[in-house]
């Protein structure tokens, strides 16, 4: 939310690691500096292997989206538990979330059902009602005037309903 007057901090850009500045092969940092530096980054890791948690495990979708990500953290070396919290996490709310998303998309596809089969029941409704006073001899201005619709939509329905027959 921005706040008039104000500017919105920028926010510090996250630094590289190590295997990325190397991926790169141009940095300003001397070879010491990256060597402390990895030892930093080595030690924050547990060396304890990332665990799936059984709630994602049983889901199929917070699964799949585990493994997924195991892949990606395997091919930077960090696949570590030190983020098992926040990638168990991730995924599960990952789930709900594509389940969510699911049911709206069903949702608004009844709604849409429901809408178009009230819109056929009330015209074949307004057919067997025109069908009817036509058999009684009723002219078309009459059906309209009873039915309260128009003369033309009248006529319309007459003719579609003689095609179909």
């Amino acid at each position: 939310m921005k706040l008039k007057g104000r500017r919105e901090k920028a926010r510090p850009t996250p630094s590289k690691t190590v295997s990325i500045i190397r991926s790169e092969g141009k940095s300003h940092r001397t070879k010491r500096e990256l060597r402390q530096r990895e030892q930093a980054e080595k030690a924050v890791l547990t060396g304890i292997p990332l665990k799936e948690r059984l709630e994602v495990r049983e889901n199929e979708t917070a699964h799949k989206e585990f493994l997924r990500l195991k892949k990606l953290l395997e091919k930077i070396d960090k696949f570590d538990d030190m983020y098992g919290a926040v990638i168990n996490r991730y995924c599960i709310l990952y789930a709900e979330t594509k389940e969510f998303e699911e049911k709206k998309l069903r949702k608004a596809e009844y709604e849409a059902g429901v809408e178009a089969g009230i819109e056929l029941g009330e015209r074949s409704l307004l057919e067997n009602q025109i069908r009817k006073k036509l058999k009684k001899g009723k002219p078309i201005e009459q059906i309209a005037d009873e039915l309260e619709e128009a003369v033309t939509t009248i006529q319309r329905i007459i003719e579609e309903t003689k095609k179909e027959n």
